[in-house]
């Protein structure tokens, strides 16, 4: 296998969690009597340009089918982001009526929906059916396919080249990233600007996120592989902000590479930081697997010593995080009764793999559980107020098991 930017060989593995089948491909009841796909699961790191990525990519048309399941809108505290980022950026890059936004991945307008009640003009850009149609009934254009330099000569030579583009949590998801690099260039204006956002490489090291790896995030990125990515094609990243969704992420700011905009001393400052971690030394990526093995471990020992004190256990979030941790340790219904969504889109379906029912939220009080795993841990806070009930009305207690075994109060 060559890398997927540098064409290097991959010689190193960083992580290997098996056979498991796409995360987000949930199963309806008539396909639990079907045989089930699976893909190996995983890593390799480059070691000249320090991508992370995985192994021999599916076709994306496969794991981004047009029931994709994940709608963005499902989190209160992922709306509140998409709208304190359209204010900001709108005053920062004094955003108008006059001026063109596109989102690459735009799902269901959670984010677009902003700029549109602001009067700026906006095209989302969505491979996926049923959400584009959730946007197009609120209003938000959307060109119904996946992101590259085809898609961007299609949009320039019809004058939509854009003033911002953004994408959030699509970077990683991108197979041909070199095609969607070039892309971005092709559809930004001068003196354009692009924020993509993704979670942060380091992060997934130092704080144990194994579970966010999976197969429709083809990479994993930190600053100094996108920074080599983007000047490959004529792009410079100019500024830098880290925040804290997706257990600590990156939002990159990125101009064409003759911009006047002088570059940020965040981006010496974060790249200095990666050298300090070890992000271009193969000894900081080996040993990962000794850590993801210790959290599963971990957690199965945890939920068959409940189960031997009779305990009941329930779940919540059917997340891509679940199933990576789920499939990767073999945990089946003998270990947990079921898993609770509040995205309508997944209710009634079984989790890829381990098979789990998803159920409504209400399920939680006429089960009463002793245990709750909540899977998404990066929204963990948002779970606690929200199924307060769980601990206050029978004693119910919430346990995370990434980045360690946790009990939450």
């Amino acid at each position: 296998m060559k890398c997927r930017h540098c064409d290097s060989n991959l010689d190193n593995v960083f992580l290997d969690l098996g056979f498991a089948p796409p995360s987000n491909a949930y199963l309806r009841e008539e396909a639990l009597q079907k045989p089930e796909l699976t893909f190996p699961l995983k890593l390799y790191v480059c070691n000249q340009c320090w991508l992370v990525q995985t192994e021999d990519y599916n076709a994306a048309d496969e794991l981004f089918s047009n029931d994709y399941a994940y709608f963005s809108s499902t989190s209160q505290s992922w709306l509140n982001h998409a709208k304190d980022y359209a204010f900001d950026i709108t005053k920062e890059l004094n955003l108008t009526e006059k001026s063109f936004v596109i989102e690459i991945a735009s799902n269901d307008g959670y984010l677009l929906k902003n700029f549109k009640s602001n009067k700026i003009p906006c095209l989302g850009i969505e491979p996926t059916n049923n959400t584009a149609d959730a946007a197009e009934k609120i209003g938000i254009p959307v060109l119904r396919e996946f992101f590259g330099v085809k898609t961007a000569n299609f949009l320039s030579q019809s004058g939509k080249s854009a003033d911002l583009i953004c994408g959030n949590n699509v970077y990683a998801h991108v197979p041909d990233i070199n095609d969607f690099t070039e892309g971005l260039k092709i559809a930004l204006k001068q003196g354009g600007t692009i924020n993509l956002e993704f979670p942060h490489l380091l992060n997934l090291i130092d704080k144990n996120q194994f579970d966010t790896v999976y197969h429709e995030h083809f990479s994993y990125l930190s600053l100094l592989t996108v920074c080599n990515i983007f000047s490959s094609v004529g792009l410079r990243i100019f500024d830098v902000k880290t925040l804290s969704t997706h257990g600590g992420s990156l939002r990159i700011y990125g101009c064409h590479v003759d911009d006047s905009r002088l570059t940020s001393k965040n981006v010496s400052e974060l790249l200095k930081k990666e050298e300090d971690f070890g992000l271009d030394k193969i000894e900081r990526y080996i040993g990962f697997q000794d850590k993801a093995n210790k959290v599963k471990n971990d957690f199965i020992f945890f939920l068959i010593q409940q189960k031997r004190l009779g305990k009941k256990i329930a779940s919540y979030g059917a997340a891509a995080k679940g199933n990576t941790l789920m499939n990767y340790a073999g945990i089946k219904h003998d270990l947990i009764d079921f898993v609770c969504d509040a995205a309508v889109s997944k209710q009634n379906k079984f989790m890829p793999g381990s098979h789990l029912p998803i159920l409504s939220p209400s399920e939680l009080k006429k089960f009463k559980p002793d245990w709750v795993v909540i899977f998404p841990w990066n929204i963990a806070d948002e779970v606690l107020d929200l199924y307060s009930e769980v601990l206050n009305s029978w004693g119910g207690k919430f346990v995370i098991a990434v980045p360690e075994l946790k009990v939450l109060n």
